[in-house]
């Protein structure tokens, strides 16, 4: 018999709200932690984006704080990147409203003066990232003194971006006695040296490798000619409610925005070079299906974490097999499986045949013209079945 949230130990209020928001049974790394978590211990989870980990920690900590006063949270869960702040507050925002505990996100890049509003009210749980919480903190706005939980997540990506200086920064500052969960892809080096010093007798939780693998999803790899090649994605695009394109620069993603929409394709896009704010509203027309078509470098999609992604365009092959899985991973999330095709043209044969050989695949290279009734359905076409290029 399957566990049940009622079973891990939530209240009855949450119990209910879950299923009206679309949740009907814990993930993985749900069922692991949240008994513990509940309990008031540190722990260790280990587990990737898209594993369900934000309403692991989310919810025992909207069960287990206090109200907060003027400047003062309840709990704080650092994170790396902006959009991640905003995806995490979206997820908490309405199981707070249950709990009668509010949420707010604190990240630079944008005015620090609503935030900074919003604290002097009471904020419950703050989500922010490393830089901006020092910012506030350091101007008397922000204290740690009342924090009972603290999370840090993707502890992993925060090291890879160079903020564990940050991360070490607040951690010092918490000297009262506080809850402390931390999430993270990998457990080792500066990871690891964070929870031997910062975490007590803290118990660890592993879920399954959840790295999407190529059987995880459809690969599809399609030799176009460069002057169809944009009408090709435009017609794979119409037939699907949810496409994300990747590109290797700035410069070829607003281009190819443009092209599209010359196709009667609205697409956005989300690279480094746009405002904070645009990236915000581009990522967020997305995830609401405003927007059907999301074009992006693969800087910018580390913060992209988007469930329902029916098909991956890689218009430009990715550079090797790690990145053709990461880029890929994105339509196969939550257990969801979906459509990973590639447009190559025909000077770049070799390439996407080294990713094919590195990942273990033997799928035909199929040229195709924009015209092809194929391209409406990938999911359903079988390339084995088609003359090989």
């Amino acid at each position: 018999m399957s566990t049940t949230f009622a079973d891990l130990g939530l209240p009855a209020d949450l119990v209910t709200a879950l299923p009206r928001e679309g949740i009907t049974g814990p993930f993985p790394i749900q069922a692991l932690t949240i008994r513990d978590a509940l309990e008031g211990r540190d722990l260790c989870g280990k587990a990737k984006t898209g594993s369900g980990k934000t309403l692991a920690f989310g919810l025992p900590l909207l069960c287990r704080i206090g109200e907060a006063g003027p400047g003062h949270p309840r709990a704080l869960v650092l994170v790396p990147t902006r959009e991640l702040a905003t995806q995490v507050t979206a997820a908490l925002t309405t199981f707070g409203k249950v709990r009668q505990r509010s949420v707010k996100a604190v990240y630079g890049g944008v005015s620090m003066d609503p935030q900074i509003s919003a604290l002097r009210k009471g904020v419950d749980v703050v989500v922010g990232t490393p830089g901006r919480l020092i910012d506030l903190m350091e101007r008397g706005e922000l204290s740690m003194t009342e924090v009972e939980v603290l999370v840090i997540d993707e502890a992993d990506r925060m090291a890879d971006m160079g903020f564990m200086p940050q991360v070490q920064k607040i951690l010092y500052r918490m000297t009262q006695p506080h809850q402390t969960m931390l999430f993270s892809a990998t457990l080792d080096g500066a990871v690891k040296r964070l929870v031997d010093r910062y975490m007590h007798d803290p118990v660890l939780h592993a879920v399954a490798e959840t790295e999407p693998t190529v059987e995880e999803m459809e690969h599809r790899f399609l030799l176009v000619h460069q002057m169809d090649k944009v009408k090709v994605a435009a017609a794979i695009a119409r037939g699907v409610e949810r496409t994300l394109v990747f590109v290797r620069t700035k410069r070829g993603a607003d281009r190819l925005v443009t092209q599209l929409d010359r196709e009667g394709v609205y697409a956005l896009a989300i690279h480094g070079d746009l405002r904070q704010g645009a990236r915000e509203r581009a990522l967020a027309d997305f995830t609401s299906g405003k927007v059907s078509v999301l074009v992006a470098t693969d800087v910018a999609a580390r913060g992209i974490h988007v469930d329902g992604v029916d098909v991956v365009v890689h218009y430009d092959p990715a550079e090797d097999q790690k990145a053709y899985l990461h880029r890929s991973g994105r339509t196969a999330r939550a257990g969801e499986s979906g459509v990973a095709v590639t447009l190559q043209l025909w000077n770049q044969e070799n390439d996407t045949r080294v990713i094919q050989r590195r990942l273990g695949l033997q799928i035909p290279v199929v040229e195709v013209f924009s015209n092809d009734p194929r391209l409406a359905d990938l999911a359903s076409w079988d390339p084995a079945a088609t003359l090989v290029s």
